[in-house]
């Protein structure tokens, strides 16, 4: 009977942003930007955190703007390098909504997924979801046709299906029996979602990370180490990731060692993080 009154819960009536976050991708912002305006139940405002984009993904945020039904806030940092933590902690800052989803900017977002993630969100958790990859192939065809169709969960065109399936039955289930140990290791920085009082907790994401890997972890294990428990969203919160080459910037083993000095240390608050935009 829990089960199936955590699977048939209500939608939170509490306000909700959608932080995204892209650089030099507004074939595929598009998509995303229009998957999140057919959502069954809109978030209260969408903030997109853009690491340097050029003028192409102005103009096409502007053109949202303008005929959005909800608010587009474009928070734009000079493009010097990876800086996708400062990117991050800028759109908290500027998020209005007590919770706060995070995508990139890539991901074309399944209709319920903004209703899934306020229908499992408990005071005390935030939430690491999971994504459906695309092929090469099918996301040239999206990108040109500028229309996204759900792939069917038996389709060549994706990987990870498994993430495709959607029940909130199921959903609820997982929600239950997760249990582990270092669970931060599997947290997944494009498809997360949090209160925004915890985030200020922890300062948010730590801006000493530099180039890709590792700082989602890092605020995981934080979050964890003041008392957030993570919980993950399976069946529910779907997206579809894009298909793009492996990240150039790669800086994981710098970023490893601060990640296990923050979890050696059971590190909470960081000073280089949200305040340095306040």
């Amino acid at each position: 009977m829990l089960l199936l009154n955590l699977s048939m819960s209500p939608i939170k009536s509490i306000n909700c942003s959608i932080c995204v976050s892209t650089y030099n991708r507004p074939d595929a912002l598009r998509l995303c930007i229009e998957s999140i305006l057919k959502q069954s139940h809109l978030p209260d405002e969408i903030i997109i955190g853009d690491d340097g984009s050029g003028s192409e993904t102005a103009e096409l945020i502007s053109a949202f703007q303008k005929k959005s039904p909800i608010p587009i806030v474009h928070i734009w940092q000079q493009d010097i390098g990876y800086r996708l933590a400062a990117c991050r902690n800028k759109s908290f800052v500027a998020a209005k909504g007590e919770y706060i989803l995070q995508i990139d900017g890539d991901l074309v977002l399944h209709k319920h997924y903004v209703a899934d993630h306020l229908r499992i969100a408990r005071q005390g958790t935030f939430i690491s979801g999971s994504r459906v990859l695309l092929t090469a192939e099918y996301t040239q065809k999206v990108i040109i046709e500028k229309k996204f169709k759900k792939p069917s969960l038996f389709s060549k065109d994706i990987s990870k299906r498994y993430n495709a399936i959607y029940s909130n039955l199921l959903s609820a289930i997982n929600y239950r029996i997760q249990r582990g140990k270092e669970q931060h290791k599997y947290v997944l920085g494009a498809n997360m979602a949090f209160y925004r009082a915890d985030l200020v907790r922890i300062n948010g994401y730590d801006e000493n990370f530099g180039g890709w890997g590792k700082e989602d972890n890092n605020i995981a294990i934080r979050l964890c180490n003041a008392g957030v428990a993570i919980r993950f969203l399976k069946f529910g919160g779907i997206v579809y990731h894009l298909y793009h080459d492996g990240e150039k910037n790669n800086n994981v083993n710098a970023n490893e060692i601060l990640l296990q000095d923050a979890i050696r240390s059971n590190t909470t608050f960081v000073s280089n993080g949200m305040n340095s935009h306040i």
